[in-house]
């Protein structure tokens, strides 16, 4: 039930951090998968059989997922890894181009990705929008990141809606704070590490190999009922109150 076998993914941001582990995850799970990201060459190799192609999701994407589609017949599972953070924003004087950016990045470039992969999408197909806490619960010092991740979460819902016709599933999956190069400078510092560890009903931070099952999951038949869906994974942040 869970397994990708047969399949064809893209997923994007996929050089380093979440993408690059659910692109590695999703091919271990037997997808053929084509990994994304604007860097030349990912950080570290992959472990499983995995085809990289150095792009910039937040430009003419089309090309790309039509070629992937002629190569390998058709696209069952996109991913929309690809993000950035630019925290300061409100103090930053570039605020404004900041806030810009982060929605073209975070937002746009998915739905751009989504029009993409569609026409070569058959039903039984699965998107899955890598969203984050942030689109549910104000976070601080970074409202770009905030709206752009809150506006994919209602993305995913309005897609859910207008792809459900033709069988394609859309969820978004959405990390609490996770250990990446993201959010490396957090996890150094001793007081912001225990701050959001106990922030946490499970008394940790999340590692990119926490997302996967949750990835596969969505990605797989075993989901075949779910759509317009946020999977939350994190630790329990959002269910957690005054403690």
């Amino acid at each position: 039930m869970f397994s990708l076998a047969g399949k064809v993914a893209i997923v994007t941001g996929a050089s380093r951090g979440i993408g690059f582990a659910l692109a590695d995850g999703i091919a271990a799970a037997g997808a053929t998968v084509i990994a994304i990201a604007r860097s030349p060459q990912p950080r570290v190799p992959f472990s499983n059989p995995v085809r990289y192609i150095s792009a910039d999701v937040s430009g003419a994407i089309g090309p790309l997922f039509t070629d992937v589609a002629q190569t390998h017949g058709r696209i069952d599972i996109l991913v929309n890894a690809a993000g950035i953070s630019l925290p300061g924003e409100q103090q930053d004087e570039a605020a404004l181009a900041n806030f810009e950016r982060s929605l073209k990045v975070n937002l746009t470039s998915p739905f751009a990705c989504c029009l993409a992969a569609r026409p070569y999408m058959p039903p039984g197909s699965s998107i899955i929008n890598v969203t984050s806490i942030g689109s549910v619960v104000g976070l601080p010092d970074n409202p770009g990141y905030a709206a752009a991740k809150g506006g994919l979460r209602m993305l995913t819902k309005g897609l859910a809606v207008d792809y459900g016709a033709s069988g394609i599933r859309v969820n978004a999956l959405a990390p609490g704070y996770i250990h990446t190069d993201m959010t490396a400078k957090s996890f150094a510092d001793l007081t912001l590490n225990a701050q959001r560890r106990k922030h946490t009903c499970l008394d940790r931070w999340g590692t990119v190999d926490d997302l996967l099952g949750a990835a596969i999951f969505l990605a797989s038949n075993a989901s075949a009922y779910i759509t317009g869906h946020d999977l939350i994974v994190d630790g329990g942040w959002t269910a957690k109150g005054l403690v």
